[in-house]
């Protein structure tokens, strides 16, 4: 990666902040609701609370596929963790839960120094989240205590969860980008997007 090239993607003009910030608005209105609803679950039916998990991935996935930027995920879940804490029972721990989410969205594309925005690279990310989280979440859902076939099923629709959220949020962009949101991309990164997601 060139110099040149190379502050050209770490550069976050107004349009870009200003997109990131609508996102993360929009995001942690959809997660408070739902942050609620889940807590509310979790004690009587923890599977149905685990299959809204795919949702903190939503905001950061709209966003990197929408501007396809460095970072621009980890702000977005940033920003929705910001919004969420006047509204949430943990306070500031759910800014550090969206980070930790939005990460997943963030590092594949890291991994490749964001020179390569393929559509499959989403999908990294959710699939690892979705083995990750379920084995540190083990002990709060108490699933050594619960037969293997509950533990499949439980990493299943963590799985379906994370991926169905990550399809939703390339869809949205899509969408958003059609109706014109998010500005042009530059020509180079245009033209290698199209052609990943040919790929895809």
């Amino acid at each position: 990666m060139s110099g040149v090239e190379s502050r050209t993607r770490f550069r976050f003009p107004t349009a870009i902040l200003l997109t990131c910030a609508a996102l993360g608005v929009a995001g942690g209105l959809l997660l408070a609701p739902a942050n609620w609803i889940s807590t509310i679950l979790f004690p009587g039916l923890p599977f149905v609370s685990v299959a809204l998990a795919g949702l903190w991935l939503l905001p950061s996935v709209v966003a990197l596929r929408l501007l396809r930027r460095p970072l621009v995920g980890l702000l977005v879940g940033l920003l929705a963790g910001l919004v969420i804490v006047p509204f949430s029972g943990y306070g500031f721990g759910s800014v550090a839960t969206n980070l930790w989410w939005a990460a997943f969205t963030e590092l594949p594309f890291l991994f490749v120094i964001w020179r390569y925005w393929g559509t499959w690279m989403h999908y990294v990310g959710a699939v690892a989240v979705s083995v990750v989280y379920p084995l540190l979440a083990w002990a709060s859902f108490n699933l050594e205590t619960m037969p293997v076939g509950v533990r499949i099923a439980f990493f299943a629709i963590t799985l379906a969860s994370c991926v169905g959220a990550t399809a939703l949020g390339i869809l949205i962009a899509d969408r958003l980008r059609r109706a014109g949101v998010g500005g042009r991309l530059p020509q180079r990164r245009a033209a290698r997007s199209t052609g990943a997601s040919t790929d895809a």
